[in-house]
This record gives structure tokens, sequence and C-alpha cells, in this order.
């Protein structure tokens, strides 16, 4: 690549595309994951089984108010972090915009979000969603549809600045968990080798496809959450499923780091939302949340034992919860861990924060 020129047509479509989201630090930002990214892809997806939030109480701390199939009150982390990086907020869904032939030439050019709530790694995981696998052929469509339009050296330029984050593996965890309670160590650790190994997997077609910079978001403590929760006798988090966390967490930090020395120019962070929750959960009044264990949204025990329907109670003083519903994070959660994986130090983001990985021009 070095010292070859760019074709005129090809600089040009790269200038436009850079100039267009000037204030913006990468050209694009391309997301893959689950229910802690998707803006809205399950709304556009058929079946009973479809995890949605295309409805109220969800979005109300949204601009306009409005549901947007985000699981949140309002932003979710994706947002945020785009925010750090000039954009107004994360990239559309994919199928908001699969089927526009507006502005064909720049379409997929300043990011897309592929994420699909309820998805895993594993293609077994969830019911009618799209997995990550799927995603990735998602993502395939798009880079040949901007290779077409501005040449597949422009568009390799292009794809190697631009930001692809992963944020996915709790449901997983959580399909693994609910078909067994009680798992051995053995067990445990021959699920988790497997998802490691189908995660690297998943990253490495990306990079075949032209990603450099991965953004990788870690799974935070979910037997804390509300749900998990709700179903222990004491109320307590759920040992097994952050064990599982955790050893998921270790495996790809190991992974990331193999593909680090192996590939060239493969440069990447690694977000610990797991970090950040449980920072939250030891010092809640130190980050302003007054309330670290029941959902703002639901029914039940913390209200935890269903998600947050128009039926649902909602709490008065969003700003105060971790949680918004049984599972996911509060706008005001999700604002906090988005500053401090951008900017924050080792223990919050590794071996480089976002905002270093971002800024990493080589």
């Amino acid at each position: 690549m070095a010292g070859q020129m760019l074709p005129p047509i090809a600089l040009v479509a790269v200038a436009i595309c850079i100039t267009a989201v000037a204030a913006a630090k990468v050209p694009a930002i391309y997301v893959f994951g689950d229910s802690t990214a998707d803006v809205g892809n399950n709304n556009y997806l058929t079946g009973a089984a479809v995890p949605r939030a295309n409805f109220p109480h969800n979005g109300i701390d949204f601009p306009t108010s409005r549901p947007t199939g985000r699981f949140s009150n309002g932003y979710n982390g994706v947002d945020f972090l785009a925010l750090n990086m000039g954009f107004r907020r994360s990239p559309p869904p994919f199928l908001a915009v699969a089927n526009k032939t507006s502005n064909p030439l720049f379409r997929g050019l300043q990011g897309t979000n592929f994420a699909s709530a309820g998805s895993g790694i594993l293609d077994s995981t969830g019911q009618s969603i799209i997995p990550m696998s799927k995603q990735v052929q998602q993502f395939a469509a798009v880079q040949r549809n901007i290779s077409a339009r501005i040449s597949q050296q422009a568009a390799d330029t292009v794809l190697s600045r631009s930001l692809f984050l992963i944020s996915t593996g709790g449901n997983d965890i959580f399909a693994f968990f609910s078909a067994n309670s009680t798992p051995s160590s053995a067990e445990m650790q021959r699920f988790v080798t497997n998802l490691v190994s189908l995660y690297t997997n998943h990253v490495k077609d990306l990079y075949v496809l032209g990603a450099r910079k991965f953004a990788v978001i870690d799974v935070p403590p979910i037997g804390c959450c509300p749900y998990p929760r709700s179903l222990q006798p004491l109320g307590a988090c759920i040992d097994v499923l952050n064990e599982l966390a955790r050893g998921l967490n270790k495996g790809v930090k190991d992974a990331m780091h193999g593909l680090s020395v192996s590939f060239s120019g493969f440069k990447y962070s690694i977000g610990s939302s797991h970090a950040v929750v449980q920072s939250i959960m030891k010092h809640p009044q130190r980050l302003g949340f007054k309330e670290v264990t029941t959902a703002c949204c639901g029914s039940g025990k913390f209200n935890g034992e269903s998600g947050c329907t128009p039926n649902a109670t909602l709490c008065d003083n969003r700003h105060d919860y971790l949680f918004w519903d049984l599972l996911h994070p509060t706008h005001a959660t999700s604002k906090i861990a988005a500053a401090a994986i951008y900017n924050g130090s080792l223990r919050f983001a590794a071996p480089i924060n976002f905002r270093q990985l971002v800024d990493d021009q080589h």
C-alpha cells in the first residue's frame, strides 16, 4: 500500500467521505454484537421470539422520547462511544438502510450497526435473530458495495482507518447456564475455550475483509443483573454466570493479543464494561448512583422478572439507577462506561484506551 497512488476519483471519494463527517475522528464505525449494541435491527425481524425494545418505556430519554429498538431509556454505550468519536450517535441499523438506494455511493461509508439483540458468538444462541456470523456476512456485502463504488484500494484505506466495535458474549453464557445451571469446572472450561475460538474466527473474518482497528467491549458481571438476582433465593449475584464472564473475558484478551502479534496492522483495545459495572456496584454514591440491584423498569423481584413493557413499573429518578431493565444499563450508566473506556486508565481499557486506538494513524 505504501508508495502507491490512489486514482483521482478514489481520492475524491475518500475526501468526500471524510469531509462528510469532518468532526469525526475515524471515517466510520462498524458495530457488531447483541442488545448492548443493537440500535434497531431487531425491529425489522419477524417472529414472536425476537427480542424487541421498540415500545415504551424504552427511549423515554431519547431525543423526542421515542423508542428506537435500543434497550435503554436513552442512548446505549455505542451511541456514547460514537459521540466521543465526533459522530451524532451510533451509525444506523443495517436493516434500516439495506434496501435504500438513495446516495448509494456512500451507503455504509460512514458506518453501519449490525448488532442484533439476543444474538451471540455461537450460531445456536438466540432465536430468529442475526448471529455474529451473519452480521459478518452482512458487513461483507457492505464492503463489496463500497469497493464497487470507490475502488478496492480506496475502500481498503477507509476500512483500515475505521473502527470495528464488537460487544457480544453475554447471551451465549446465559444460554449455556439455562441448559446447565451447575456445570463442572471442566464443562465451563470446554465451553469458554470453544466460545473464544469462534470469537477469534469472527475477528479474523473481519480482518480479511479489511478491518484493522478493533474496539472490543467485554462482558460485564452479568450474574448481578436484576434478572439473575430474581432467580436467586437470597437475591444475590449468580456466581457461575460471573465466573463464565470472567473466563470469556480472559480468553478474548489473550486471543486479541495473539492476533495482534500474528496479523500485520492489527490494532485493538478491550474496553472493560466489567470493570466499570464493578466500580459502580462497589462505590455507587461516588459515581452518582443510588440503586444498583433493582431495575428502573420491569416487574417482580428487583424488577427483574420481566422486561420493560408499556405496563411495567417505571422509576422516577432514572439517573439514579445502574440498570434500566432486567439486563441492560441506563443511559446514565452507558455514559459513564463510554467515558471510562474511551479516555480511561488501563483498568477500564487495555492495552490502550479507545481514544488512543482512534488516534493511532499508523
